[in-house]
């Protein structure tokens, strides 16, 4: 669940202020379930608020508490601009590792 939050956090841009005070949870209860701190059982109405609050159905975060395959809403699933964002995401990251061993390659021909 906190990889899940984390993701959707930087996928939409959403601050945890604004996560939890939309899902009227305290800060501290999403950075608990963001960063798995303090592992405990979570109320299904407090994992639904934060579900909604990112854009998911309020079953999301239960299902993937359960080890469920989680399903967005259907209309975000075929969206083409966030379709053409992962694609640009995932272009990215690659970039972003090739770059990574590059440097790691020219430091290594530096010693």
């Amino acid at each position: 669940m906190a990889t899940a939050i984390s993701s959707r956090l930087a996928e939409t841009r959403m601050t945890q202020m604004e996560v939890a005070s939309s899902a009227k949870v305290s800060l501290t209860t999403l950075r608990e379930l963001q960063h798995n701190l303090n592992p405990r059982r979570r109320r299904p109405q407090t994992l639904a608020a934060i579900s909604e609050a990112l854009g998911w159905p309020a079953a999301y975060l239960e299902q993937v508490l359960r080890g469920e395959t989680a399903s967005v809403h259907a209309d975000e699933a075929s969206d083409p601009v966030l379709k053409a964002l992962k694609g640009l995401e995932e272009e990215v990251a690659s970039l972003r590792a090739r770059l990574d061993r590059l440097e790691q390659q020219q430091a290594d021909e530096g010693e």
